[in-house]
């Protein structure tokens, strides 16, 4: 019997893969650091076996996957090493796993998630279905047909699959600690491009998309009329978005999204073009109508007068597309942005952008940058974004009830670090 042990189980990726296999039939646990993170409660539903990191964790007979993030030097992947163990990093063994089925790989700089979470949905509502997300959701099928997942360029990860389709949302610079330059991720891309085996779905709104080139048939969609699938008459209410889809510029259907934005539009109207192309019928694929969203994508709750959203936008591109989410969804709010920087090297490289993003709501109020472990920047402090926003304020975690004041608005509280505990330190404060 295999048992799959996890190094590194409560990151989002590896949870989800965990689920698969366990949903799968397999046999699954694996170890992490002692802190909880949100990615736990499912794992610990489905009964999976969470271990402190040891390397006496590595026993004979065991599959071991590690995650991304840690080195070779990882007491456990050592000892897996030395025992000569079946060893995996997560993108080589997911890489493996896809062959399994039909499988639809999601990608690009922003929107991979909310993509990969909505064309999720509309297969599983219609076949039998895998699928793995990057907000740590995961459910495997022994009898799926699809594979649908979330295939990250960082340090060019996705090279490691050689999907039946791929989904390009968008190409934009990000992770400038691994990407030089904007031509270093396009090339990225072009490579994972070349990989695909039946059809490229690429969003052709996006200036760098339009001269990706692959081996199989590449369809465009977006807001342009040059493209093949293209979104018409939005029109928004209090309950979403509705569109009509021309297919090369004749009438399809009129579909209708719970969310609001341009963005959202776009990641759906990707999904209808693959589903279409996959020849899934406009009824099969209206189910997209009762997406319920996926975690930390404008998640929100109510307190009290307020909305309160938390949103994973960690680069400035999405947090004009989270402010504009707002604004559209509640016209007659104010907007509270509530930052937290992620990474030392992304903030300063995007310094500016982010001022400029940011201005775009009604108050600023900015977290210390969450930084990551292999960083070191001194010469570097939120106290620099703020110089750049007049009126932003500094915000402490025993600060959070300045944010009462704001009555009647929306507060977004967005990063990709711990922004929560600073949501939650708001609510415990307001709701005792």
């Amino acid at each position: 019997m295999t048992i799959f042990h996890f190094i590194g189980i409560k990151g989002t990726g590896m949870s989800a893969l965990a689920q698969i296999l366990h949903d799968s039939g397999e046999h699954v646990q694996g170890s992490d650091v002692d802190k909880r993170f949100f990615t736990q409660d499912t794992l610990e539903a489905k009964h999976i076996d969470i271990r402190p990191f040891s390397k006496h964790n590595i026993e004979p007979g065991l599959t071991v996957i590690a995650g991304n993030a840690f080195g070779d030097d990882h007491e456990e992947i050592v000892a897996a090493k030395k025992l000569g163990l079946p060893y995996y990093r997560y993108h080589e063994f997911l890489g493996e796993w896809l062959g399994k089925y039909t499988s639809v790989a999601v990608t690009g700089a922003h929107g991979k998630t909310s993509t990969t979470g909505l064309l999720s949905h509309v297969l599983s509502e219609n076949y039998p279905t895998s699928y793995l997300i990057g907000d740590g959701t995961g459910k495997g099928h022994e009898h799926a047909k699809y594979f649908a997942f979330e295939a990250c360029e960082y340090r060019r990860h996705f090279l490691a699959y050689y999907p039946d389709y791929a989904i390009m949302t968008n190409i934009d610079f990000d992770h400038p600690d691994y990407f030089t330059s904007i031509d270093d991720v396009f090339q990225a891309f072009q490579e994972m491009a070349k990989q695909v085996n039946k059809g490229i779905i690429a969003c052709g709104d996006d200036e760098h998309l339009q001269h990706i080139q692959g081996n199989v048939p590449v369809l465009y969609y977006g807001f342009n009329d040059t493209n093949d699938f293209q979104a018409q008459h939005v029109e928004e209410t209090e309950d979403g978005t509705t569109f009509d889809v021309f297919v090369r510029n004749s009438y399809y259907d009129t579909f209708t999204i719970p969310t609001f934005g341009n963005h959202n539009i776009l990641n759906a109207l990707s999904v209808i073009t693959l589903c279409h192309y996959e020849g899934m019928s406009a009824e099969e694929i209206k189910v997209i109508n009762s997406f319920k969203g996926v975690k930390r994508r404008f998640t929100e709750k109510n307190v009290g007068n307020q909305v309160l959203v938390d949103d994973y936008a960690h680069h400035p591109i999405e947090i004009t597309a989270t402010i504009d989410s707002a604004r559209k969804k509640y016209a007659d709010r104010s907007v509270v942005a509530i930052f937290q920087p992620h990474t030392y090297t992304r903030t300063k490289t995007f310094l500016n952008e982010f001022a400029e993003s940011l201005k775009e709501a009604d108050y600023i109020f900015l977290c210390d940058i969450f930084g990551s472990a292999r960083e070191n920047e001194a010469d570097l402090s939120i106290q620099h974004l703020q110089d750049l926003i007049p009126d932003s304020v500094i915000l402490d975690l025993d600060q959070t009830e300045r944010l009462q004041q704001f009555d009647d608005s929306v507060l977004l509280f967005m990063g990709a670090g711990d922004i929560q505990k600073f949501q939650e330190a708001y609510e415990m404060h307001t709701l005792t």
